[in-house]
C-alpha cells in the first residue's frame, strides 16, 4: 500500500522539493547567507511535507486496503471506503457499473433459459411426428404417403419456428428492408400451407389490393404472416370455415389483418399470448403448442418497427392485425440501424 501511496504521489513529492529548492536559491541570491536558518527551514518544510503525506495517507487507508485485496464475490465493489471526493465519485462509478452489468448478465440468462427451455419443449413435440412416421413405416400394408407428408410438414414447421428463434438474438445482421406487395406474400404463404387448410377444410378469402405494398423483411414477414396463418387453421375445429386475410393501405401506413372463425382466446388469456411459453388453455386443448409463434411473431414485429394488436372474442374467432407504419421514415431508421 504505502508503495502505490508514493507512486501515486512521487510527482506531488518531486515537486514540493523544487519549489523549497527554488525558494532557497532566491534566498541566496538576494544576499542571505545563513546556513543555520537555511536547514531549519528545509527540516521544516519535509516535516509539513511529511505529516501532509501521513493524514493523506491514513485517510486512504481503507481505500487503498480496498483496491489491493482480492475481491471474493462482485458485492465487493458495492463497499464504498472512498472519503475524498474524487473516490466517493469513484465509489458511485463503480456502482452504476455494477447496475449495468448485472443487467446485463440478468439478459443474457434470461435469454440462455429461453433458449433452454424452448429446445427442451421443441425436441419433446418433434418427437411425435417421428414416432407416427415410425409406426406408419412400420404397417405392412401400403404407406400412406399423405399421412407421412403430413408429419414432414409438421417437421420443417418445427425446424423454421427453431431456427427464427435462434436468429431472434441476432437479428440486425439477418435483415434486409425492401418494397413487399402484400397481396404476393400473403398468396404464397397460403399456398405454402394448402395442404393444412385441406386438410381441416378451412378455406382462405383474400382481399388485398395488387398496388398494397409496405417496406419490410420479406423473409421475416413471411414467418410471421405463417405464424398467423397457422393458427387461424389449427384454432378451427369445425369444417367450412374461412380465414379472411385483408389489408388497408394508405399513403403513409398500411394494415394487414387477418381473421378466423375458430374458438377464439378467452379474455384472461389474450394479454398473455405474446408471452414466452405462455399456451393458455387453446393451447392445453390442442397439446401442441409451444407457445413461442405469438412471441417470437411480437418480438419480430417490434424490431422491424410493426405493430402487432391481437382482439378475440371466445367462439367467435380471433383477429390479428399488423400495422406498418410511416414507411419512408421506416426504411431510413432500419438503414441507419443496418449501418451501425
Amino acid at each position: 500500500m504505502l508503495r502505490l501511496f508514493l507512486k501515486e504521489h512521487a510527482a506531488f513529492i518531486v515537486f514540493e522539493l523544487l519549489l523549497v529548492a527554488f525558494i532557497m536559491m532566491l534566498y541566496w541570491l538576494d544576499g542571505f547567507r545563513n546556513v543555520d536558518t537555511a536547514v531549519y527551514s528545509f527540516v521544516i518544510s519535509t516535516l509539513l511535507i511529511v505529516s501532509f503525506l501521513a493524514a493523506r495517507f491514513i485517510k486512504r487507508y481503507r481505500y487503498y486496503q480496498k483496491v489491493m485485496a482480492k475481491p471474493g464475490d462482485m458485492e465487493h465493489m458495492l463497499q464504498r471506503e472512498g472519503r475524498s471526493p474524487e473516490h466517493i465519485q469513484a465509489d458511485l462509478y463503480l456502482q452504476q457499473l455494477y447496475k449495468l452489468y448485472q443487467y446485463e448478465v440478468q439478459a443474457l440468462y434470461a435469454s440462455q433459459n429461453r433458449h433452454l427451455q424452448f429446445m427442451n419443449q421443441w425436441v419433446h413435440q418433434m418427437k411425435t411426428p417421428l414416432s407416427v412416421m415410425q409406426l406408419l413405416l412400420q404397417e405392412e400394408q401400403e404407406l400412406d404417403k399423405n399421412s407421412v407428408r403430413e408429419e414432414v410438414e409438421r417437421l420443417k414447421s418445427g425446424l423454421d419456428t427453431v431456427l427464427m428463434n435462434a436468429r431472434l438474438d441476432t437479428f440486425e445482421q439477418d435483415i434486409q428492408i425492401e418494397k413487399v406487395k402484400l397481396r404476393g406474400l400473403v398468396s404464397e404463404m397460403v399456398t405454402e400451407n394448402k395442404r393444412l387448410f385441406i386438410s381441416k377444410r378451412v378455406y382462405p378469402e383474400i382481399d388485398i389490393d395488387d398496388s398494397c405494398a409496405v417496406l419490410t423483411d420479406r423473409k421475416w414477414m413471411k414467418f410471421i404472416i405463417g405464424q398467423f396463418l397457422t393458427n387461424a387453421v389449427k384454432y378451427t375445429f369445425e369444417p367450412n370455415k374461412k380465414v379472411y386475410i385483408s389489408a388497408e393501405c394508405e399513403e403513409d401506413q398500411a394494415v394487414l389483418t387477418i381473421r378466423d372463425e375458430g374458438i377464439g382466446i378467452p379474455k384472461s388469456d389474450l394479454a398473455r399470448v405474446t408471452k414466452a411459453f405462455f399456451t393458455g388453455e387453446n393451447g392445453r386443448k390442442t397439446g401442441e403448442s409451444t407457445g413461442m409463434g405469438l412471441f417470437l411473431a411480437n418480438e419480430v414485429c417490434e424490431k422491424l418497427g410493426h405493430k402487432l394488436t391481437i382482439s378475440s372474442e371466445r367462439g367467435k374467432g380471433t383477429t390479428v392485425s399488423v400495422k406498418f407504419y410511416n414507411q419512408e421514415a421506416t426504411q431510413e431508421e432500419t438503414n441507419d440501424l443496418i449501418k451501425n
